[in-house]
């Protein structure tokens, strides 16, 4: 009978201890390998849908690759992190994914995807040019890749690696005026609705105070203004060059008197609907309406739009493809 017994209690421990191993086991059974797509971020509920249709998108491309989103603002993660607790708002606000409540920056979705098993991470910026943000997200990559270890095995990642914003990078394996025409070409819808207005296409970008990265945003104009010389294309920056005064000088040169004006960021947040659309006397829709200029706006993230959210989903398999990644 003890002998029962001890023979019946063993077999339990043997069942707990197999189910302990494999809650706590070190590699997801799909794949190894997971996509990291950071951006900024954005409060507005609505806006959300510009990351999250690209994340769509790339899961759509890769379905047995884990996705995560993270948000690279400190005050916007703090912000979806009260809300969680706000019963009121998730109310409200029914299409928020529950991710979105809980998310954290690109160190700790890094983390967090190799404590779980994934040793194969690729991390997809969510950002426009070559610019501030990206040049961090490219450090932070650069920080855990320097970590060693005195065993091999024992190093975090078998490939950590980060991809290129829409606009491109520095370097020659992926020439960076292949991706400005690649952009130009997805936005052909844009160019489209300006012309049925007849209408000139003004994008209003974040841009960068602190960065160069201007080039990148007049380099696609032209572009554009080539690929659809029927319709003249402006684009103009709430920080950095081209700011309004010099595109309005520019736009009244051409004799244009009716502008598209939508933004040219993955979301349509608070800057597209306050500092672009807004009503005050210094948002852009106000004084191009000061300037003479016959205005009609669209609140839509580029992201929201299947050809420019397949940037992404380009990006990333291009980087997997140079980093020997098989992303299934």
């Amino acid at each position: 009978m003890k002998s029962f017994i001890r023979c019946t209690l063993f077999s339990l421990f043997c069942c707990i201890l197999s189910a302990a191993i494999a809650f706590g086991h070190e590699k997801p059974e799909k794949s190894a390998n997971a996509i990291v797509l950071a951006t900024f971020g954005t409060t507005v509920p609505d806006a959300l849908q510009g990351i999250l249709h690209i994340r769509d998108r790339i899961q759509k491309k890769f379905p047995g690759t884990e996705i995560r989103i993270a948000f690279t603002s400190n005050m916007i993660r703090k912000t979806w992190q009260k809300r969680q607790q706000d019963e009121a708002f998730k109310k409200e606000n029914p299409s928020v994914p529950r991710d979105v409540y809980s998310v954290k920056g690109p160190l700790a979705t890094i983390a967090d995807l190799q404590d779980e098993g994934f040793t194969t991470i690729l991390v997809q910026p969510g950002h426009i040019s070559l610019g501030e943000e990206y040049l961090d997200l490219v450090s932070y990559v650069n920080g855990f890749n320097a970590i060693t270890t005195i065993k091999e095995k024992n190093r975090p990642f078998v490939k950590l690696a980060i991809s290129r914003p829409a606009l491109g990078a520095m370097g020659p394996v992926h020439p960076y005026v292949e991706d400005v025409n690649a952009v130009a070409k997805a936005l052909a819808g844009d160019v489209q609705k300006a012309k049925e207005k007849k209408s000139a296409l003004l994008y209003m970008g974040h841009g960068n105070e602190y960065f160069p990265s201007s080039g990148a945003y007049l380099e696609l104009a032209d572009a554009m203004n080539t690929m659809y010389p029927e319709t003249r294309t402006y684009i103009t920056t709430v920080e950095g060059f081209p700011n309004l005064d010099t595109v309005i000088k520019q736009m009244k040169k051409d004799k244009i008197t009716k502008v598209l004006l939508k933004p040219f960021m993955s979301v349509a947040g608070d800057h597209a609907q306050n500092d672009m659309a807004g009503d005050e006397p210094n948002s852009l829709k106000s004084v191009l309406i000061k300037n003479g200029f016959q205005v009609n706006t669209v609140i839509e993230g580029m992201g929201e739009q299947d050809g420019f959210a397949d940037i992404f989903v380009e990006h990333i398999a291009e980087t997997a493809n140079d980093h020997g990644v098989a992303l299934k």
